[in-house]
């Protein structure tokens, strides 16, 4: 099998601040044989990929792996938009541009999600009844949605930050704490090394917020209506927050997040990551997750941690050498609003709107906290294992009973036999759920469950006839 190392070469020289001359006499070989494997021109042999190592440090099989299926995935789904119908270059074609002109893809799916952003935005305002043009406050209403900005800034990073997985390491130094004392633990920590009081306080002191820290007083204040693992989350967060405000700042000038909410809202992402870390580390969580087949129950009972923190979790073992499942994750509200959404895999999560209204998770809230699972297939035929269940809010007074959301997390069915989830289903008989990204952009001519007019199969009108949905015709 011949491999093609063409772009990471060049990212790697270029790093290094090296000439393909420099590089050539590190290697042992020609200026020209380093400029055609820069090219993708000739394929690199084994004794290379060694020489790499030894001039570079860099492993060779993380130099030789292909790390471009999210992009893949990215402009596969970018390609379903209707400006390119009839159009649509082949899975060939779209490796080829991958592997010769990787900066030029890139720049094309910024571009698309640009324009995503910018008729998601238009729509809304003109949903809204704004006349009278864009005037001069266009720039602000075209601006990209900031959590849409940090799921891709995470997404270019396979959800996976080892510097922040490395400094969650070292948090307890050489301590081991016990799971039962974690708490105690993290307040005598917060005391000790960052001068800060940990306070419970009843629901009516703090009626609107879980958590606050307040500098000026050296406090936090954690409300009752935290559970205990979200406690213990809450506190690891303020933790990194402060302790690890450099380490965030450098990932943070990588973000190329340039709008301050994107930069707050990318940062709380961030220390989110650090937390989960801390009270899951990577090796141990792995293996567990491998022993147990990804029983999230299990999971969220070994590391004390809740459901949901375990099934984020599962998506950042991403680490080179060392990987588990490439999942994606998603949370739902009850009326299919996603409001979580992270991925480690090329299925592609609606940007804009809601989830496919045919996937399990919405049927979640009719039999609260029962796992159901289902294989759903993309209009490119890809497939996937999907599991999905509610969990339950922060419930502050009686007047705020069932406050639950539902997540889903799944992977492609070739890795679902190394899912617990999976053992009842037979995997080569069991019919597929056919879904899309979402409405707007789903090809699914007569989808029963379609809840807007598709972009992408427009045509005439036939007042004479009614289709499933009001919208077919």
């Amino acid at each position: 099998m011949k491999t093609f190392i063409g772009p990471r070469l060049r990212r790697l020289r270029i790093e290094h601040g090296h000439t393909q001359v420099q590089m050539a006499k590190e290697l042992g070989i020609s200026t020209s044989y380093v400029n055609l494997l820069e090219k993708n021109e000739r394929s690199v042999s084994v004794p290379v990929l060694l020489k790499l190592f030894e001039a570079y440090g860099v492993d060779w099989r993380d130099i030789a792996e292909d790390d471009d299926t999210a992009q893949l995935a990215d402009i596969r789904g970018a390609l379903q938009d209707p400006l390119f119908e009839g159009t649509r270059p082949d899975l060939p074609q779209l490796r080829a541009a991958m592997a010769h002109a990787p900066d030029l893809a890139a720049a094309f799916t910024k571009l698309h999600r640009a324009y995503l952003a910018a008729t998601d935005q238009l729509m809304s305002v003109a949903g809204a009844g704004v006349g009278g043009g864009l005037g001069e406050d266009s720039p602000a209403i075209l601006a990209a949605n900031p959590e849409a900005a940090v799921h891709h800034f995470f997404r270019r990073n396979h959800n996976h930050f080892p510097r922040l997985e490395a400094a969650a390491e070292s948090f307890w130094a050489d301590e081991t704490v016990a799971s039962d004392d974690m708490y105690f633990a993290l307040k005598t920590r917060l005391r000790q090394q960052l001068g800060l009081r940990v306070r419970l306080v009843p629901v009516s002191e703090m009626p609107s917020s879980l958590r606050e820290y307040d500098r000026e007083r050296a406090e936090v204040r954690l409300s009752e209506a935290l559970d205990h693992p979200n406690r213990l989350f809450q506190l690891v967060h303020v933790a990194g927050l402060i302790e690890q405000r450099a380490l965030l700042d450098i990932i943070l000038s990588e973000a190329d997040i340039r709008d301050p909410a994107g930069q707050a809202r990318c940062r709380v992402e961030l220390t989110n990551y650090f937390a989960a870390a801390v009270l899951m580390p990577y090796d141990r969580y792995l293996t567990e997750a491998k022993a147990s087949k990804y029983d999230f129950d299990h999971l969220a009972v070994r590391f004390g941690v809740s459901f949901e923190q375990a099934c984020h979790r599962a998506t950042t073992l991403q680490r080179s050498g060392a990987r588990g499942v490439p999942f994606f994750f998603l949370r739902i509200d009850k009326a299919g609003n996603v409001t979580k959404r992270f991925n480690a895999t090329d299925f592609h999560l609606a940007e804009h709107g809601g989830a496919c209204p045919r996937l399990e998770v919405h049927s979640c809230f009719r039999t609260p906290g029962r796992i159901l699972s289902q294989i759903v297939e993309m209009p490119d035929r890809s497939s996937f294992f999907v599991l999905a269940r509610t969990v339950d809010r922060p419930s502050f007074t009686r007047h705020a009973q069932d406050v639950r959301l539902a997540v889903a997390i799944g992977c492609a069915t070739e890795h679902a036999r190394e899912i617990g989830y999976a053992e009842t289903l037979n995997l080569s008989d069991t019919r597929a759920t056919e879904i899309g990204i979402n409405c707007r952009i789903c090809p699914r001519a007569n989808c029963d469950q379609r809840a807007h007019p598709a972009l992408v199969l427009q045509g005439p009108v036939d007042a004479a006839r009614r289709g499933a949905t009001r919208y077919a015709t």
